[in-house]
């Protein structure tokens, strides 16, 4: 095991994103929305100043917030999804192992052997990743995985620790955890809460003070492990490897409610060749292929309605053409003619390497040698600044199912041809 994990996580990642390319919105409260423009999944810190929740729909708010000089946001993955490759490629230059958690947080891998002092080295890192990208990170420092996020934690709450707490300490530790309401601990959720409100856990030390077999008895294996996290003992090492996926799902809700099956078959085709990208840039090939669309369950006028369906095909594949074939037959048989559709979208599953799967000799035709190399060709094109290689399925017009961003920023650090012209 390392002398200690360190959680670095950006500081309102979404948000400190827009921002970077908006030096006028210094100061500015600023929302990020979910698919759709609906609800806040991101907030500034002066949003947070003023009360904004995250997960509210937008327009319960949106007279009030405007009204205080606040600026909204549509959802712009590329420019998340690049900033983000951006900051964990720093973080890999900085420490031997790392273990990108999520989009905007990343555990890894100290000792003081080759980085001296951890708080100093955690400093280092908090102005090596915003001399290079712009962004803020906080650093949590401890002997395990739970404690590192709870030192993350403190080092975002209180800002005269500069961004950088280390945990490894138990005085400080037992201090903190005594002030720290418990449900900011890493995997303790609402309900838990609750739960154990009422059995009189209310902070982090009062956790850590029970009884961790008692624990796993009344809430199960999970809640024993974090307790011996709290308490320093490690049950979660860094993962060097990533998982491989065993599922791809690509679903959105639509901008417009779809009522004809020409323009559902066309959404869940753009869907399917989402799916059938990311599956050949796992190497795989899939097996099991399901479709659902559902209507709204919020809706107080209308029936809800929802439904799936799927299918294993005779050969595992990652050609789209195949994958696209499934959509029409399938789509028919779930398909409702009286119902206004909010939601739609693709899984593929059951997955086996490619190069590793047999043939079946009871099959009319095989894999043909061709497609993988016109697959490769296909992504190679996608991939690059050139331009974008679509089927016909997923038609010439898709107003009529994609989302709604009205407010979406340019992909400043993707395309060239959207960055601002100062002149």
């Amino acid at each position: 095991m390392p002398t200690a994990i360190a959680l670095v996580d950006v500081n309102n990642f979404y948000a400190s994103c827009e921002r970077l390319f908006r030096p006028d919105l210094k100061g500015v409260p600023i929302v990020v929305l979910s698919n759709n423009d609906g609800c806040v999944v991101a907030r500034s810190a002066e949003a947070k100043k003023l009360g904004i929740k995250m997960g509210v729909p937008y327009f319960k708010i949106r007279e009030t917030y405007e009204a205080q000089g606040g600026i909204w946001f549509s959802s712009n993955y590329a420019l998340y999804g690049d900033m983000s490759q951006r900051v964990m490629t720093t973080l890999e230059g900085m420490a031997p192992t790392v273990e990108v958690y999520s989009i905007d947080e990343a555990f890894i891998e100290l000792s003081e052997t080759w980085a001296g002092d951890l708080i100093v080295y955690g400093r280092q890192i908090r102005e090596r990743v915003q001399q290079w990208t712009g962004l803020t990170v906080g650093v949590g420092i401890g002997p395990t995985k739970t404690l590192a996020k709870l030192a993350n934690y403190a080092a975002k709450k209180w800002p005269a620790t500069g961004g950088v707490v280390d945990l490894r300490d138990e005085g400080r530790r037992d201090r903190l955890m005594a002030i720290t309401p418990v449900e900011e601990i890493w995997g303790i959720g609402q309900k838990l809460t609750t739960k154990l409100a009422s059995q009189g856990v209310h902070t982090v030390a009062d956790l850590v003070a029970a009884d961790p077999k008692s624990l796993r008895c009344r809430y199960g294996v999970v809640v024993e492990r974090t307790v011996l996290e709290l308490r320093g003992i490690p049950c979660a090492e860094l993962e060097h490897l990533t998982q491989a996926k065993q599922q791809i799902i690509c679903s959105r809700s639509f901008g417009e409610r779809i009522t004809a099956m020409g323009p559902m078959q066309q959404a869940l085709a753009g869907y399917m060749e989402r799916a059938a990208e990311k599956l050949r840039a796992e190497g795989q090939r899939c097996r099991h292929v399901t479709l659902f669309i559902r209507s709204s369950p919020f809706s107080e006028r209308e029936t809800y309605y929802g439904n799936q369906i799927a299918t294993r095909l005779p050969i595992p594949t990652a050609d789209t053409r195949e994958l696209l074939d499934q959509i029409e037959p399938l789509l028919r048989r779930i398909w409702r003619d009286d119902v206004r559709y909010q939601k739609g979208g693709v899984m593929l599953a059951d997955f086996t390497p490619i190069g590793l799967q047999q043939g079946d000799l009871f099959a009319s035709e095989q894999q043909e040698p061709r497609s993988e190399a016109l697959m490769q060709v296909i992504d190679k094109i996608n991939q690059g600044r050139l331009g974008k290689v679509y089927f016909a399925a997923r038609g010439p017009d898709t107003r009529e199912w994609t989302m709604k961003r009205e407010q979406l920023s340019p992909r400043y650090t993707t395309e060239l041809k959207e960055l601002p012209v100062v002149g």
